[in-house]
């Protein structure tokens, strides 16, 4: 079992379940402390490799997942692999493509969906989520979306 994150840690946002994941652009410098074990890379193009186990969502910038079916299914990875694991999901800048992430995995943890972007604005970052359609797409997600 690895360590988890401080939940005063930056970026760090604490689930309903206990769960803690940090959010961070990909712009900024890795924060100091621990790395991830884990990591959820939000972009167009692909990362560069990591020291730790991490996945590759294609999302463009201000945009949605290309694939909303792998999205879910890598949400879901990610909150159960939270539990136990240091789990950071990123894009570049950290707040809209991340910010809606984080709202998804808020979903599937049991926040209502018409109060998921609530949630992470207030437990992550004020302006996470933000676009309509980033948002529109957290309130239809726990239809399937």
């Amino acid at each position: 079992m690895t360590e988890n994150w401080s939940a005063s840690e930056s970026g760090v946002m604490p689930f309903p379940s206990g769960a803690l994941v940090r959010g961070r652009g990909l712009r900024h410098p890795l924060p100091p402390g621990p790395t991830p074990t884990f990591a959820l890379y939000l972009l167009d193009k692909q990362p560069p490799s990591t020291e730790w186990d991490a996945r590759w969502l294609r999302w463009p910038d201000f945009r949605l997942p290309k694939d909303r079916r792998e999205a879910r299914l890598m949400f879901e990875e990610a909150l159960t692999r939270a539990a136990d694991e240091r789990v950071e999901v990123a894009c570049a800048g950290g707040r809209g493509r991340t910010g809606t992430a984080l709202a998804c995995m808020a979903v599937l943890d049991g926040v209502p969906a018409d109060r998921a972007v609530a949630f992470v604005r207030r437990h992550y970052h004020p302006r996470a989520v933000e676009t309509p359609w980033q948002r529109r797409y957290v309130r239809r997600f726990a239809d399937g979306a």
